[in-house]
């Protein structure tokens, strides 16, 4: 049986989530790159969504360099190489993308644009690839998604804040009026990420994030100190894909990725086609969806942290809405209009309601937070105006805790093969190019129309309903049962 031991360096644990932080930051800031070029360029729908795909398939293409290198050099990169050392490596790649704006924006070129995207993205999927497992083994083992989902809400505030400082960039001060689009102007936004993304390398090269990950083995089980947790282990296979709830596991996670990018990234088309909102009105909206993904992460990370069960109880319904409020503050220093958004937390309770169901079981959390957003998606497709944009919006807080949910059932019982399961599933972070670029295909007027488009989104989420009903079964099976373990995966 697979083990690790805790590690319990909180500062260093803080240190690794700043690059969650640059992770969420570029990715929410692309939904407004991708009207500002559809503008400025003339391009259709799904030329402007190639924004979404070079980034996300640059995660795929990252996960293949990085399996063929360690074939090549007979043993997995970042055990020869340090996964600190892997963080620093992919950063120093993530700044050469962002230096590629400059070029982009002085000669607003598309093709060079999408190139340092992608060129970040490889970055970022090497430092997924070296941190996600530094975020569950830096602590109790019990707790290890718990501080996934708290490094989520640190990611969350990056996507959060992303689109509003990018939207600024762009087009200058709300209150001034001076919502002029200007490409050149991207240039400056990334130039700064490409000096912050040098200036973390070096913090995180001289701070104590660990560089290796000790594993302990079964013969050493009967030897382990009483702080170290058992994780269950299912009988062994030849390989990770021979687990089916990793092979149904990546196509989770290839959809949930779809789902949660394709929502976002169409949504400007869809306020500009339905509701006539200019351009540069759009970064709020875009900035509430990524938002409503750190206030459900925000509330799931809450089990992270050494409190009483009255308190974490009382900060699940608390939580969101701080929040909530950290989002009204980001808006209202840019100079927003938060007024329209006084409604949201009506819908926030829906979410505290759900969550409270799902009583820490990955698989019911999965299952209930799909049947949601297959709900949010109907309504926002059958009515219209304000109603549907908050539909749209809604699918943020129920794919908040989606990605530790599917992570936790996909390499569940993995054992020696954890490692190879949780690079196929990086792999599949893809799926936000894809399907991103399916549905803005679908949404050209002369196929099924932007707002009939998110039927895609449906589609994507019944999976995941599947996914959730089907894994459970699988793992009981192999004698994995979360409700009979007491898992990281809940609150």
């Amino acid at each position: 049986m697979e083990q690790n031991k805790p590690k319990g360096n909180s500062s260093a644990f803080f240190t690794l989530t700043i690059v969650f932080f640059f992770w969420g930051f570029v990715a929410a800031s692309n939904d407004i790159l991708i009207p500002v070029f559809k503008e400025k360029l003339h391009l259709q729908q799904w030329q402007s969504q190639m924004i979404s795909f070079a980034f996300y398939v640059a995660y795929t293409v990252g996960a293949i360099i990085y399996s063929f290198i360690s074939k090549l050099i007979g043993g997995d990169i970042l055990n020869k190489l340090g996964y600190k050392n892997g963080i620093v490596l992919g950063l120093i790649i993530s700044t050469l993308g962002a230096l590629m704006f400059y070029p982009a924006a002085q000669s607003a070129s598309f093709a060079l644009l999408i190139t340092g995207l992608f060129i970040i993205g490889l970055g970022y999927s090497l430092q997924q690839t070296a941190a996600n497992p530094l975020a569950i083994i830096m602590g109790n083992p019990k707790t290890g998604s718990q501080r996934l989902n708290l490094a989520g809400g640190v990611n969350n505030f990056g996507t959060t804040i992303g689109p509003v400082l990018v939207s600024l960039a762009i087009f200058g001060s709300v209150a001034a009026k001076t919502q002029v689009a200007s490409i050149e102007s991207v240039k400056y936004p990334y130039l700064v990420l490409g000096a912050l993304f040098i200036v973390v390398a070096l913090i995180f090269k001289f701070s104590s994030v660990p560089n290796k990950i000790e594993h302990i083995t079964d013969e050493d089980a009967t030897t382990t100190p009483e702080t170290t947790v058992a994780v269950p282990v299912a009988a062994p296979r030849k390989n990770a894909l021979k687990y089916p709830q990793l092979a149904l596991g990546m196509i989770a996670i290839f959809v949930y990725v779809g789902v949660e990018v394709s929502t976002a990234s169409n949504l400007p088309e869809f306020m500009k086609e339905k509701l006539h909102t200019a351009t540069g009105d759009i970064a709020p909206f875009v900035s509430l969806y990524w938002a409503s993904l750190m206030i459900g992460r925000w509330t799931a990370s809450v089990g992270a942290f050494n409190l009483s069960g009255t308190m974490k109880k009382i900060l699940n319904v608390v939580m969101p809405y701080i929040a909530f409020i950290v989002f009204l503050l980001i808006n209202l220093l840019a100079q927003h209009d938060v007024t329209p958004f006084y409604i949201y937390p009506a819908i926030i309770v829906v979410m505290i309601i759900g969550d409270m169901m799902s009583k820490g079981n990955p698989a019911r959390q999965l299952l209930i937070s799909s049947t949601l957003a297959i709900v949010s998606l109907a309504i926002g497709i059958l009515t219209g105006g304000m109603i549907s944009v908050y539909a749209f919006i809604s699918v943020g807080l129920f794919c908040s805790t989606l990605w530790p949910s599917i992570y936790a059932l996909a390499i569940a019982g993995l054992g020696t093969h954890t490692n190879e399961g949780s690079g196929y599933l990086i792999m599949m972070i893809m799926g936000g190019g894809i399907i991103s670029l399916f549905q803005g295909y679908l949404a050209s007027p002369n196929l099924l129309g932007i707002q009939l488009s998110y039927i895609v989104g449906i589609m994507c989420f019944a999976y995941l309903a599947f996914y959730a009903v089907r894994t459970k079964a699988v793992l009981i099976k192999q004698g994995i049962d979360f409700d009979a373990i007491e898992t990281g995966a809940g609150h």
